[in-house]
């Protein structure tokens, strides 16, 4: 049917969106049905994730940046580009993915011009939905956080209330060029019950497998939360936090009617002030209220459709002070996450191994998965899938026309394979804790030191897990537990890290760990002094930096635990005050040695694993649920070294299973084969011959 054809489809569509435009509310109601002040009551409820995320492969592609109206007023695309638009709205488009493994699809849908401006396009996406649906694929959509103005005042002029005012004298826009797309206060009402009609047109016309909203890591900048609402807003977080008595304790004063948010725009070293960390806070908490009430309401239109934001992972910068992202609140509410840091799989030219895998790695703690480009090579790949178990994004809805064959052949080995990449759990002995508090407050040594220990477990292929604050309450899983540079802890963490140490963990801590307290304020002495057994350095005022001190590594045992204070993590390339802990700052510290074999003594010398590869090869271990197998996932990070010969493998088998069989896998061009291995205690030994880009080593248990 050619475009602009009238349908009784295309008649029905029109009148669902004529009926949200027109059933206009002035307030959000909860899930009672009362309303408050205009605003909806927000409960921090965990709701069921969706059925099919865990038991099915996910391989996908996307146009969601392929509408006319946006691309023809952002400018810049090619004569061609109607053609492809087109071509990507055809059947055999969709047939060529499904046969190249492709499972889903995240297509246009709504940029934030408008219904009534958007409406041929949705159109066009409701057509491209049903056409993959026919087919077998899933259908997300995109949904965006900006305001398209010039069009979308047109239908709804009230929304110049939404309208974030001009900051420091600059427009409050999408970046330096897209300049039409304005940006809002998205806890405004108004908004929201925009949004909720967005949403519910995709879901019950569409239906779509997954809500994608866009530009999550801009929603909530500095800049949006001087909006005469979020102002008021944050005045009542204020009151609504503490009593009079605290906030007389907090800022000094007890009346915050003239309370306002700080502008600035200078980066920080730390964050002392106390206004500045409540609107942290304060911001972090919107952002996530705001996901709240879209998972809520997307669950109840149907439970089984998934949520998905994009708020980047972790890549070095304090997410929580420049997005006002904090992870593992937001997480709690959604299913995926994009990550658009960069940090390509490589190893660049002064040796520093690059990855993703500390994103990854945060997923999997906040039971999330990452979206990731990864059709940009093998490795690629074979990173999401070893440390995401899913090959991520392989292009955009053409692939099928694009992709090379070595990529193909890992998609084909992902479906082949499935079975070793869900009902699976990683094995880690460690656990490297980033506290909020530290991390939200200080953008200096604790970015810096907690880099560098993730960078050297990576590369000295040591399993652990990124956690946060509430992990604290549950450590059973872990032998040691690393703080580094954790400055910033309440007494209740304090005491659970107590109670790891007296119950046999291993504890390793460096510089400042647990010298201030959650608001950021100096103690006199170290908080876990009894177990550190070291003085801190003197004190000279707030305006100074810390010293390190100048001791060596202490050692010491209490009871059935091990504690390990490292004054300095010493960096081989330092990052400069104030600036955020990028790759270029990741090659691994000086004193990398000394704090890998202090790990290893923190563990009782009882890794659960241990491999003799390059610095350039990485790992995973997981276990299959049913504890059928061990598995081994190995990558080569070095493209110039393209065949690691002979990796030597003691792996600890769990209690009461024994080794049947080891198959070593690989998507590279060769057959797999059987390793030999032989018993020594708990523990087996065995090698594995080559590995090129990726192998997957299954070990077998009964």
């Amino acid at each position: 049917m050619k475009k602009g054809s009238v349908t009784i489809k295309n008649i029905a569509f029109s009148l669902i969106i004529l009926s949200f435009l027109t059933s206009v509310s002035c307030s959000t109601k909860n899930e009672k049905g009362k309303t408050i002040a205009g605003k909806e009551v927000v409960t921090d409820e965990i709701l069921p994730k969706p059925s099919w995320i865990n038991r099915e492969p996910l391989v996908f592609v996307g146009n969601w940046d392929a509408e006319f109206l946006f691309s023809h007023r952002r400018g810049g695309d090619p004569v061609w580009q109607a053609d492809e638009y087109n071509k990507q709205h055809k059947e055999e488009t969709i047939i060529k993915l499904k046969e190249m493994g492709v499972t889903m699809a995240v297509i246009h849908f709504y940029k934030g011009f408008g219904l009534d401006a958007e409406k041929e396009h949705m159109d066009d996406a409701r057509k491209l939905a049903a056409l993959c649906k026919q087919h077998g694929l899933r259908v997300g959509v995109y949904i965006g956080s900006t305001i398209g103005y010039e069009t979308f005042l047109l239908e709804k002029p009230e929304a110049e209330e939404w309208f974030v005012p001009d900051y420091m004298g600059n427009p409050v826009r999408y970046g330096e060029t897209q300049t039409f797309r304005k940006r809002v206060y998205f806890m405004h009402p108004g908004f929201i019950d925009y949004m909720k009609r967005v949403v519910k047109i995709a879901i019950e016309d569409l239906k779509v497998d997954l809500i994608h909203f866009d530009n999550t890591g801009g929603r909530a900048i500095q800049s949006v939360f001087h909006h005469p609402m979020a102002i008021e807003d944050f005045r009542a977080y204020l009151k609504d936090k503490y009593t009079p008595e605290m906030l007389k304790k907090r800022l000094g004063f007890t009346d915050v009617r003239y309370v306002e948010p700080p502008k600035y725009n200078q980066p920080l070293s730390t964050i002392d002030d106390p206004l500045f960390q409540e609107w942290t806070d304060f911001r972090c908490r919107q952002l996530t209220n705001f996901y709240i009430i879209m998972e809520k309401f997307i669950r109840g239109l149907n439970p089984e459709v998934a949520v998905e934001n994009n708020p980047g992972g972790l890549y070095g910068v304090n997410s929580k002070w420049v997005y006002g992202v904090d992870h593992p609140k937001l997480h709690a509410h959604t299913d995926f996450f994009w990550s658009e840091e960069g940090n390509e799989a490589s190893v660049n030219d002064q040796g520093v191994l690059i990855s993703k895998i500390r994103s990854y790695k945060m997923a999997s703690t906040l039971k999330n998965r990452v979206f990731t480009y990864t059709s940009g090579s093998t490795l690629l790949m074979a990173e999401c899938m070893a440390y995401n178990r899913q090959i991520g994004m392989v292009g955009g809805l053409l692939a099928g026309d694009q992709l090379p064959e070595e990529q193909r052949g890992y998609i084909k080995f992902f479906h082949n394979n499935f079975n070793y990449y869900h009902d699976i759990h990683n094995i880690a002995d460690v656990a490297v804790l980033l506290s909020y508090s530290t991390m939200a407050f200080n953008n200096d040594r604790p970015y810096q030191s907690t880099f560098l220990v993730e960078q050297a477990l990576i590369q000295e292929k040591i399993p652990f897990d990124i956690i946060f604050d509430d992990n604290l309450k549950d450590l059973s899983k872990y032998k040691v537990l690393v703080l580094a540079d954790q400055e910033c802890l309440s007494d209740e963490k304090l005491d659970l890290i107590r109670k790891f140490v007296n119950q046999g963990g291993g504890l390793i801590a460096t510089e400042h760990t647990s010298l201030y307290t959650e608001w950021r304020q100096r103690k006199r002495d170290f908080g876990l002094n009894d177990l550190f057994n070291v003085t801190a350095p003197e004190w000279h005022g707030t305006d100074s930096p810390e010293d390190i001190l100048n001791i060596p590594v202490q050692k010491r045992e209490i009871g059935k635990g091990r504690i390990v204070y490292i004054p300095e993590l010493i960096p081989s390339i330092p990052k400069p005050h104030a600036a955020a802990m990028s790759s270029r700052f990741w090659k691994l510290p000086v004193n990398s040695n000394e704090l890998i074999e202090s790990v290893k003594w923190a563990s009782g010398n009882s890794l659960s694993i241990n491999i003799e590869a390059p610095l350039t090869v990485t790992m995973e271990l997981n276990l299959k649920e049913d504890k059928s197998a061990l598995i081994l996932h190995l990558l080569n990070f070095d493209s110039r070294n393209p065949s690691v010969k002979n990796i030597k493998v003691d792996v600890q088998v769990p209690e009461g299973e024994k080794v049947t069989k080891i198959t070593v896998l690989t998507p590279d061009g060769r057959d797999n084969l059987t390793a030999k291995f032989s018993t020594n205690g708990n523990y087996i030994e065995f090698i594995v011959p080559q590995l090129s880009v990726y192998n997957l080593v299954v070990i077998r248990l009964e």
